[in-house]
């Protein structure tokens, strides 16, 4: 059973003061909890070792599909693969941030990998800011929280621009039309960047034009084209590769050609497969921080079955030892091949709530911050911060 505690007074105050206004839409402040959970200062610590060691374990497994062509194997067309390993040879194209979901971490409950959200992963504004903001309110010091993510993306940007000396720092920052909670990660990912001396815009990805023999540019207002010589895309590379296969051809020669760099780069499709899943259990059996993974269903054992690009919670079935489905929830992402993966207890609270905890990396493990929902962790859950205790 997880501790909790009320911090009373919301964050909006607090965000109004610092200048952060837009971030109290709709999208933000009505599923922060009032509630924060107590952690103590080594499990803290334990969850950024993990994300760390993890790190480490998947560039193994990463390496291990690139040099065993095993690309389909994760469900990756065959259509992006050259980009994948392009940008994994080249140390230019760094990984900016992903987000790793855990089971566990609490009073003794091990810490289990859920999967990694490496390439478009979203609860930035929640966890850098919301939350502080939250403590900030309530008269709390920020040091009492496992949260440096926004201080982590600005160092991050700076190490990107001087892996990148040849191209002026222009960053396009974009995300896909009608999705308010998109556009709201995006603006703090765009704050990073400024900070870290970007000359930043944002555009939706259909107002964006694509050259493999010039880069990225987008029409101003007097009808002038602006280059971009990075682009970050909340955009995922499945969907690229899947749905816009030109698009993905010529962001490959764009790239090549040194005319963009894209944030984050292709080879995070190898970590955001969770595909990956059971590459890693067949290179770490038994580790400690993973659970069973297979591509068929595991007799006798409860397990999840997800597909390999779902999002939310969608496509995901719970299934008992006796092979039956529990509970499941609908989605769109049917079509994708399927992983299935031993089951795991989440933390509870006393009335019964799961809560998943999502540990940032950014080079290094810099923040934590939990969901709240059912058996299922899906886009109904509600963002709880946290605060650490001893």
């Amino acid at each position: 059973m997880i501790t909790l505690k009320n911090l009373p007074v919301t964050p909006a105050t607090q965000l109004r003061k610092i200048g952060w206004d837009w971030m109290l839409g709709v999208d933000t402040l009505p599923y922060l909890a009032q509630d924060v959970v107590v952690v103590g200062k080594e499990e803290a610590e334990a969850y950024g070792s993990a994300a760390e060691k993890l790190y480490e374990m998947l560039i193994e497994a990463g390496e291990y599909v690139i040099d065993q062509n095993l690309f389909a194997q994760l469900g990756i067309p065959e259509n992006i693969t050259e980009l994948i390993r392009y940008t994994w040879e080249d140390d230019r194209h760094l990984h900016l941030y992903g987000r790793f979901d855990f089971s566990g971490g609490l009073n003794g409950q091990p810490i289990k990998l859920i999967e990694f959200n490496a390439d478009t992963a979203t609860c930035i504004p929640e966890t850098a800011v919301v939350q502080w903001a939250h403590l900030q309110s309530n008269r709390l010091d920020d040091s009492l929280q496992f949260n440096t993510l926004f201080e982590t993306l600005t160092t991050n940007f700076r190490r990107l621009k001087s892996l990148n000396t040849d191209l002026a720092p222009t960053l396009l920052i974009s995300s896909m039309r009608d999705n308010p909670e998109d556009d709201t990660n995006v603006t703090v990912l765009g704050e990073a960047a400024k900070e870290a001396g970007f000359t930043v815009a944002y555009q939706y990805i259909d107002e964006v034009e694509f050259s493999p023999e010039e880069g990225i540019f987008l029409e101003n207002e007097h009808g002038e084209f602006l280059q971009y010589n990075f682009w970050f895309k909340l955009v995922p590379w499945e969907y690229i590769a899947y749905d816009e296969p030109d698009l993905a051809a010529v962001l490959t020669q764009m790239v090549k050609n040194r005319k963009a760099v894209i944030i984050n780069p292709a080879y995070t499709l190898l970590f955001q497969s969770k595909g990956i899943l059971k590459i890693l259990w067949d290179l770490y059996p038994y580790h400690p921080l993973l659970l069973e993974t297979d591509h068929y269903s595991l007799p006798h054992k409860a397990h999840v079955e997800k597909v390999m690009f779902g999002r939310e919670g969608a496509n995901v079935k719970i299934i008992d030892s006796s092979g039956k489905i529990v509970h499941e929830k609908q989605g769109e992402y049917g079509d994708y091949g399927k992983i299935y993966q031993e089951y795991t207890e989440f933390l509870k609270d006393s009335s019964g709530n799961s809560y998943q905890a999502g540990v940032f990396f950014a080079y290094e493990a810099c923040a934590l911050g939990y969901r709240k929902g059912g058996l299922i962790i899906e886009n109904t859950a509600q963002f709880v911060g946290h605060i650490i205790h001893g």
